[in-house]
């Protein structure tokens, strides 16, 4: 496999994939608005996801370009933050494809962020590929327009591939911080009435799950997911035994609200009930290494521990 080039790969999700591959000896070129240094695998080049520039020329040749850019949504859903979240990633996406039509070599897959809370809200049917309601809200609409704009590129000689992805679970960063944080100070309860339903994937299993869909002639939507969402009181509850903290306090949605002013982020992170399939990827029989909560809290709880 050639180079890797991850747009936006400054983030916890572009160090994980940039582990992954330069650890198979695989170049990664992460492009960022803040370039720091590089290695002799990894190198970090400016853009301002906006413009084309430079940059372009990393395109040439790559296996793969990966674009994980977006202002963060864990922030106050102000008019101005909506206005980033929405130009960071619907800007990004357009220059892209913009930058691949002038590639004499371009990337022979271009695989693109989206997320799978583009899925209207369920405490019942599963959201897969094929029959999962999108919904209409902020967040989805965000979606569906990051996704309208990839769409739209015209990039005849490049694969393109969609990634409505869960939550991610890491102990490097994403929700899993703040959730391992909650349970040590005895906050480890359920959250909300704690029935609503949460996605999620191990990170080697995204990695593995992206690496699958650089190297398989696949095309269109990919739910990036674990097979088995849970309730979010079962996911607590999982998270707790793993840390062996035997008890946690819930934390009604008054309790939340004011946490998430306090904070500066929204409740919707942890109240909207996402129970999404990956119906493609299990159809393609792609093998999830950490298909069940228990194991994978287990073995990211112990990663953790080894790193402090």
């Amino acid at each position: 496999m050639s180079k890797i080039v991850i747009a936006g790969g400054s983030g916890f999700l572009g160090e994980a994939l940039s582990r992954y591959f330069s650890a198979k000896d695989i170049p990664v070129v992460i492009l960022t608005r803040k370039p720091g240094n590089s290695s002799s695998l990894v190198k970090e080049v400016y853009w301002d996801g906006k413009t084309t520039g430079n940059w372009v020329n990393e395109l040439e040749g790559a296996e793969a370009l990966i674009n994980l850019s977006g202002k963060s949504v864990n922030c106050r859903y102000t008019q101005q933050n909506r206005k980033k979240i929405y130009r960071s990633r619907l800007d990004s996406t357009y220059i892209l494809g913009e930058a691949i039509r002038q590639c004499h070599t371009p990337p022979r897959v271009w695989l693109n962020s989206s997320s799978a809370t583009i899925y209207r809200e369920s405490y019942t049917s599963y959201r897969g590929e094929y029959t999962g309601e999108v919904g209409n809200n902020f967040s989805e609409d965000v979606c569906k327009q990051w996704e309208s704009i990839f769409r739209d590129a015209i990039t005849p000689r490049t694969r393109k591939v969609i990634l409505r992805t869960a939550i991610v679970l890491s102990p490097r960063g994403g929700a899993m911080v703040p959730l391992l944080r909650l349970a040590r100070t005895g906050l480890g309860g359920h959250q909300g009435s704690g029935q609503q339903f949460v996605s999620w994937i191990h990170i080697h299993d995204f990695c593995r799950a992206i690496e699958w869909l650089i190297q398989n002639p696949e095309r269109g939507i990919y739910n990036v997911c674990s097979p088995h969402p849970l309730r979010n009181n079962v996911f607590m509850k999982t998270l707790r035994e793993a840390l062996k903290i035997p008890a946690g306090l819930p934390l009604p949605v008054p309790m939340l609200a004011l946490g998430a002013r306090l904070i500066g982020t929204e409740t919707e992170l942890l109240l909207k009930s996402r129970k999404v399939y990956p119906q493609r990827l299990l159809d393609k029989e792609f093998v999830f290494e950490f298909p069940d909560l228990k194991a994978a809290l287990e073995d990211l709880c112990q990663v953790e521990a080894k790193r402090s």
